[in-house]
């Protein structure tokens, strides 16, 4: 797969870095060529190489690219995803597990994959289990996106804390974050959307190398936004993005459509 000639802007503010593709699929295949490069790079020097995923809408036309790529190192990879719904069947439409054997497992032969189990009646035991797991594979790279009301994973903005103690949590789920998953399809009603999950915590994600975060699409406008040009506070809980010393958005026209224009920020390159 080869990215074509287009134009994209690509911008720093503060250490975050930017990309503005012409499509949702052009930023898709780009975030997708920088992991594919980070996995290449890894596959030199670490063994295994552990990485997050995230799931969702703003993620899919990344995984479909990147395991489309030939010859990167899958079978090296440990993998992790960021969260999951409590009490939901690992079948149901919602189900991370469930997409992400989708769109990632069944598609390319990972070393292994490490599933959070929402339907466990004992997600406590779930946390501290994945907690080890997770922490001994020391996740070299995460993918993730950014949540319309600015979460990271599940860290709404009433459950976000910059320094929490816990590297994975129980989380209630804000009514802005179920009425996302219900807009994005996953569900068929909003009673439907659970009001309970299991989280990765901000610091944990914050002490991953590389962050890839793709937030395509016109709902993701103002989230965007508020990322980039807000102070940095759980009230919005994706800028403290902007204390990371490598991390990239992966942004279309639509998702970028607030930024102002390229007033104030430091523009590298606008063409590729």
């Amino acid at each position: 797969m080869r990215i074509q000639a287009m134009d994209v802007k690509r911008l720093t503010v503060g250490t975050i870095k930017l990309e503005i593709h012409e499509s949702e699929r052009a930023a898709g295949e780009a975030a997708a060529h920088a992991a594919a490069q980070e996995l290449r790079r890894l596959a030199d020097s670490a063994s295994p190489i552990a990485v997050i995923f995230a799931t969702g809408a703003s993620q899919l036309e990344t995984l479909h690219a990147l395991t489309s790529m030939p010859d990167l190192p899958w079978k090296r990879v440990h993998g992790f995803h960021l969260d999951e719904y409590l009490a939901m069947d690992e079948n149901h439409p919602a189900s991370f597990r469930r997409y992400l054997r989708e769109n990632l497992t069944q598609r390319v032969p990972l070393g292994e994959f490490f599933e959070i189990d929402g339907s466990s009646s004992d997600p406590d035991r779930v946390r501290k289990e994945y907690v080890q797991k997770l922490q001994a594979a020391d996740p070299q790279m995460c993918l993730l996106g950014i949540g319309e009301n600015g979460h990271l994973a599940f860290n709404d903005p009433s459950e976000a804390i910059f320094n929490d103690p816990e590297a994975m949590k129980v989380v209630a789920l804000d009514h802005a974050c179920r009425q996302q998953q219900l807009s994005e399809g996953w569900f068929q009603s909003f009673a439907e959307v659970p009001e309970l999950a299991l989280t990765i915590t901000i610091p944990t994600m914050l002490k991953v190398p590389k962050l890839i975060v793709s937030v395509p699409g016109r709902r993701k406008a103002e989230s965007v936004r508020r990322t980039i040009e807000e102070p940095i506070s759980t009230a919005c809980p994706a800028t403290i993005l902007r204390t990371h010393p490598d991390v990239t958005l992966y942004l279309d026209p639509d998702s970028a459509a607030k930024l102002g224009g390229l007033a104030g920020y430091q523009v590298v390159q606008q063409t590729i």
